[in-house]
């Protein structure tokens, strides 16, 4: 039983450090945003309806394996555990479509949301557990998504 329960927690772990990029020394936090690119590429290969679903069963994910991997770490938001950061970059590429442009712009913006943290998105930091370390991401990435879509709009990008 004690094998199953490492195996959970290094999956947990590998997960939560956005397989493995969280753990680089410097910037954690945006190396781990670029971790999400794959997921991006599905959900922009899903279609609408797929896609949102995905989308949503993501961030709940994440909100359990950010949990467990702050337990299993002993901190309230460990810096390499950067789950948040993929599924808020994710949040931040739902409303265009997928394309050089759009993730460079939607991977400024969200980093620029994430690391300033103005007002709604400070506001989230005050959960704690899992929903504490996703929430803020995810408001970050709302922010970022109108930033992109307004852009997009505008045929800047």
């Amino acid at each position: 039983m004690q094998h199953l329960a490492r195996w959970d927690e290094k999956l947990i772990l590998f997960a939560a450090t956005g397989f493995g990029l969280g753990r680089i020394p410097v910037a954690p936090g945006t190396f781990g945003t670029l971790s999400a690119l794959p997921l991006i590429w599905i959900l922009s290969q899903s279609g609408p309806a797929l896609g949102t679903f995905l989308l949503t069963g993501f961030i709940l994910l994440s909100v359990y394996v950010a949990d467990r991997a702050a337990s299993l770490m002993g901190k309230k938001d460990p810096g390499s555990v950067v789950i948040d950061e993929m599924a808020g970059y994710c949040v931040a590429m739902s409303l265009v479509p997928v394309g050089v442009s759009t993730l460079i712009a939607g991977f400024l913006a969200f980093r620029f949301f994430d690391i300033f943290k103005p007002g709604p998105v400070k506001y989230f930091e005050k959960y704690s557990g899992g929903a504490g370390i996703i929430l803020d991401d995810i408001m970050a990435g709302l922010l970022a998504a109108l930033v992109v879509k307004c852009l997009h709009l505008w045929g800047l990008i």
